[in-house]
């Protein structure tokens, strides 16, 4: 039974006892009910796929800079004669930096295109905008709606100020 007074968290359990002090455990999430450990299940496939994705990675890499660097009298002395041209080494890298570069540029233009001007109504108004509704005086005259948002041009600010002057 855990202490009352133990924080709980997702990978800690700190706990708080007057009689001794704060301890921090950590529980193992390999660790089941029955208190066998995760190798009698062996080991998760997501482990196995990262853990040979990351060694293929690396001798891939080695691999293409032994093939791109190394002279051509060193792979044949070893027994290598049949590889792919050098070319290659510098093309598909190239290549690949360029269709990158390209297709950033055609996706920020296609966004371009698909975006109205700054000028259109399109860019305020939609499919789930309302309009506003007309001035609709009720039968109670106490409840009015509220008169839609208009500029006001400069001779009724001139009136309004000057009337009072009058």
């Amino acid at each position: 039974m855990e202490d009352p007074r133990s924080v709980n968290s997702p990978r800690r359990i700190l706990s708080f006892n007057r009689n001794k002090r704060a301890t921090v455990s950590f529980p193992d999430p390999d660790n089941r009910a029955s208190g066998v450990g995760i190798s009698a299940y062996g080991p998760k496939p997501s482990e196995v796929y990262g853990f040979v994705g990351s060694i293929s990675t690396v001798v891939s890499t080695v691999l293409f800079l032994v093939w791109a660097y190394v002279p051509e009298r060193w792979l044949h002395s070893i027994g290598l004669f049949y590889y792919p041209s050098r070319y290659w080494a510098l093309a598909v890298p190239t290549y690949a930096m360029v269709t990158v570069v390209l297709a950033i540029g055609f996706y920020i233009g296609l966004n371009f295109m698909a975006t109205p001007p700054p000028t259109s109504f399109n860019t305020m108004f939609d499919e789930f905008s309302r309009e506003p509704l007309g001035f609709v005086p009720s039968a109670e005259g106490s409840e009015q709606p509220i008169e839609p948002i208009s500029d006001i041009s400069i001779n009724q600010i001139n009136d309004l100020m000057f009337n009072d002057l009058k």
